[in-house]
Parts: C-alpha cells; structure tokens; sequence
C-alpha cells in the first residue's frame, strides 16, 4: 500500500513541490504523462508508471539547475496561441504582448509587416493570425528561423522568412505598412543578464550600450515604411526616454513610449507622416 501511495500523481507533485513549486511540478508531470494540468488534480490517486517517474525526474533535476520550463516542455502561450521553443531562440514574455496590441490598434486592414529579429515568429506569426497581415519576418540565426518556420507550419500561416542581419534581406524600394521588432537592447553589465544564462546570449544584449540594435533599426525604418506605417520597437523598462529620442531624429512623428503591464516603459512606437 505503502509502494501503491509513492507511485501515484499526488506523491510524486508533493515530493516535488518543495524544489520546484507546485504550479511547476504539475507542468512538468503533465508534459511528461502527456496530459492536461486539470487530469493531474481529478486523478491524482492514479500510479505513474516508472519510466514516466524517470522521466519526471530527469526534468526536475533540469529546471533545479535553471532550465527555463518552456525549453522543457517545447513551447510557450503567447497571445492565446502555443509556440514552440529551443534555446536558439528567445522564450516569448507577456510583456511583448503589449507590442501586438498596439500594432493592432493601428494596423490597416491585412498590412504588409515586416518583423525583423523574429525568433520564434512568435510577433510575426501572430499578426498573421490577428489581422491576416502580410509578413517578412528575418533573422541573422538560421536556427532560430527554423523554429519560426515549425510555428508558421504549426499554426497554419504563410510567412516569408528571410536570413539576414536586420536590413540585410530587405530590398532598399521595399515598404510596410508596419515594422516591428523585438531586438536585443539588455546591456552586457545589466544583472538581469545573470538570469538568463539559459536562453540565446545574442538575442538578449547586443554587446554594446543596449540600444545600438534599435538605432540600427530606427535610422532605415522611415525610408521603408509606407506614408502612415508605423514602427514599433520593444525596449528596456529605462530606455524610453532614450528610444524616443532615436524615433524623433529618425523622422518618425506622433511618436509615444507604451507602458507594459508592470507600468514600466516598455514599446516605443512612430509613423511615417509623409
């Protein structure tokens, strides 16, 4: 009886509990047996087979020494929508989800999006989904657009992807009616860096004063934006002032800083005016 109990669902995430959490060590026995979260809870006097017990902790141990859960278990929630992840790409964060909505408030009917930086495709491939955007989504990583093109596959959508540092894939007459990107801007000395050994180092800082990438950005993007089309940047919580500035040296009008969910500055965003 005593063998029976040790076996079981709730065992298993009591024993887990005090080293990962219960909400994490659901997720993970949820991923492992192949089962929603909401099983565990109704079952939990079910026995876990012991290759499934194996398992869990092998991925237990992984997330104790600071793998992030969703390289875990392949993916990540993002706008509704599941997007698979490895770690040669950055882990979609709700705060990018700020970043969409206000695309979505000025987007035109089905706009032309060029996603630059993309990732997982995770902007990109939502736009798609929201608004039936036309999107050019480009990174420099092959990796990381390999990843892109399994949640375009995944989802349904038909995105253009292009390999190429920032400008690099794009014609020099081509324009949009929005760009967007997420780019790296964490500073190399930033302490928040110390806390994400686990994901791509390039798609998190980019070496320098943590805006270099965004000026990149910011100095081509009017000359191919469409007269209204808008650029919208996300940044660090401490560079809106700075971001602002960039966008208004750039040519770019009605230009204002959005705040994420923390209420820090966190989405810059301007249009071609002419």
């Amino acid at each position: 009886m005593i063998e029976t109990e040790r076996n079981t669902i709730r065992h298993l995430i009591t024993e887990a509990t005090p080293k990962v959490g219960r909400f994490e060590a659901m997720i993970l026995l949820a991923f492992v047996l192949g089962k929603p979260k909401e099983y565990l809870v109704a079952h939990d006097d079910e026995a876990v087979d012991e290759m499934s017990q194996i398992k869990f902790d092998l991925y237990l141990s992984m997330r104790i020494e600071g793998m992030p859960i969703p390289y875990l278990v392949g993916q990540q929630e993002f706008f509704g929508r599941y997007f698979a992840v490895n770690p040669s790409v950055l882990i979609p964060r709700p705060d990018t989800e700020v970043l969409i909505e206000q695309a979505l408030i000025v987007a035109t009917p089905k706009p032309k999006v060029l996603d630059l930086g993309t990732g997982s495709g995770c902007i990109g491939l939502t736009l798609a989904a929201e608004c039936g955007a036309e999107v050019v989504a480009t990174d420099f990583s092959a990796e990381a657009l390999d990843v892109a093109k399994e949640n375009a596959k995944r989802l349904n959508l038909n995105v253009e992807f292009r390999e190429g540092s920032w400008w690099e894939p794009i014609a020099s007459t081509e324009v949009f009616d929005l760009i967007v990107s997420n780019p790296p801007y964490i500073r190399p000395d930033d302490e928040h860096l110390r806390n994400l050994t686990n994901e791509p180092l390039q798609a998190l800082t980019d070496g320098d004063d943590g805006l270099s990438a965004i000026t990149e950005i910011v100095a081509h993007a009017k000359k191919h934006l469409k007269a209204g089309g808008w650029l919208l940047i996300e940044h660090g919580y401490d560079q809106g002032e700075a971001v602002d500035c960039l966008f208004r040296v750039g040519g770019l009008a009605g230009v204002r800083t959005v705040k994420d969910y923390g209420g820090n500055d966190r989405v810059t965003m301007g249009r071609r005016a002419d």
